[in-house]
């Protein structure tokens, strides 16, 4: 028996809460629960319940067994002395508060029934990949939409937080944000902080003059991601360290020292090279691009915005010095998707509540237009006859998978709640039966 699931018998009055009697026979009526805060102090705040011919207001605390209480030195702390009632499964001594006034206590075991217990049992059962596995599919479409609804705004709010940290050190630039975003999601997992590190050491200002220069875009991103330290004879290096020599005066960049972007295990089309010619093609002909993602309501207008390639150079090259078979290299379209999955859609969630309006709906409607990612915890999913058809119902699982299965946040899971339902026993014979024992024993 663990806490967690007490708080959530608590907190959702799954037990039989018609007949609650005290360990000391005084008898219980719940007029309001609680706050469920998880926060440092009593389980539950401003509860109201009744204790005999009592109305009490206070907060509760919950544990497995009563001595709990002494074992977490609970008595020492002044956080705990307004505590009304002490929950626990099972009691096994009084308890008293920090001045030595006892306080009533509530064995919650005696009113759970016992398919409520197995179910919590049955779920809590060790697995080979999630605890719910064997009954996941079986959760109500209905119930797991609306819970897949809420796990994707989580992750939404997740990802927006690198959007509220950009924009205080943008100071609300919004294009500068997005610019960054953008670096961070063209590196990829290997160089994605390199490359934020590289836009955000280049004023956006800088981006702005010079957008109707590609290579002077591309001076500025290679020059800063120290792609242009080496000496090399290539007519095309030379011209880009010139440019960046003269932009690095011209703009007063900060020598910034940023870490070597990575090659290594990366395909060709993947090479930071590539990725930063792309971002500077990218900015060289989409104007306003701010605005127009923000505005983008179908995945076939951003597939428009983003159909850029390399610059002409690059068309024949991944490194400097090394000519390749020509290639046009545009943004292919599941890298598309992971853009407008890990920048637009973050963008434009964390955009919207910036100006108070409720964009959800929409968002939902977009991204159920981009496919599924391919990875191993979306496979298993499948393999567990969840349909994943698009990337919302991905990203929900991939949230549900981080968040709260692999961290056993079962509890919390409406998935979790929807297994452990169960119509409430009234067990007035064990609550007798019990009374009398303890009488017999006093």
């Amino acid at each position: 028996m663990k806490e967690d699931f007490l708080h959530y018998l608590w907190r959702y009055k799954k037990f039989d809460i018609s007949n609650l009697q005290s360990v000391n026979n005084e008898s219980i009526t719940i007029l309001h629960s609680g706050i469920y805060l998880q926060l440092a102090g009593p389980d539950f705040f401003n509860a109201q319940i009744i204790i005999g011919a009592q109305k009490w207001a206070g907060n509760i605390e919950i544990h497995v067994k009563s001595s709990d209480w002494y074992l977490h030195r609970h008595e020492q702390d002044d956080a705990y002395g307004n505590v009304i009632l002490h929950v626990v499964w099972e009691h096994d001594g009084e308890i008293f508060r920090k001045d030595n006034t006892e306080i009533p206590t509530l064995e919650l075991r005696h009113y759970v029934s016992p398919e409520a217990v197995a179910n919590y049992e049955s779920l809590m059962k060790p697995k080979s990949w999630i605890y719910c596995e064997k009954q996941l599919a079986s959760i109500d479409s209905f119930v797991l939409r609306n819970w897949q609804e809420r796990l994707f705004i989580e992750r939404l709010e997740k990802k927006s937080r690198i959007i509220e940290n950009l924009l205080d050190e943008t100071k609300g630039d919004w294009e500068a944000v997005l610019f960054c975003l953008l670096a961070k999601n063209f590196g990829l997992n290997t160089n994605g902080e390199i490359f934020l590190k590289v836009a955000a050491a280049i004023p956006f200002a800088a981006i702005r003059k010079e957008s109707g220069d590609y290579e002077n875009l591309e001076a500025l991103l290679f020059g800063n991601a120290n792609l242009l330290n080496e000496r090399k004879e290539d007519r095309y290096f030379v011209e880009l360290k010139s440019r960046y020599d003269y932009l690095a005066q011209k703009y007063r960049l900060p020598k910034t020292i940023i870490e070597p972007v990575q090659f290594f295990k990366h395909r060709p089309d993947n090479f930071p090279t590539i990725r930063l010619s792309q971002l500077a093609s990218l900015y060289s002909i989409r104007r306003n691009l701010f605005t127009t993602l923000i505005d983008a309501v179908s995945v076939i207008m951003l597939y428009e915005i983003f159909s850029v390639s390399v610059s002409p150079y690059w068309e024949t090259h991944y490194r400097f010095d090394r000519e390749s078979p020509r290639k046009t290299k545009a943004l292919s379209k599941p890298f598309v998707d992971l853009i407008i999955m890990n920048t637009v859609i973050p963008l434009q969630f964390a955009y919207a509540r910036s100006q108070g309006k409720e964009i959800t709906e929409q968002i939902i409607a977009l991204v159920t237009q981009l496919s599924a990612e391919t990875n191993a915890v979306i496979d298993k999913f499948r393999s567990l006859s969840i349909s994943v058809k698009n990337a919302f119902e991905s990203q929900s699982l991939l949230q549900l998978k981080n968040d709260y299965c692999i961290k056993s946040r079962c509890m919390e899971c409406a998935v979790g709640s929807e297994l452990l339902k169960t119509n409430c026993i009234k067990f007035n014979f064990v609550i007798k039966s019990t009374s009398n024992a303890r009488r017999h024993q006093a």
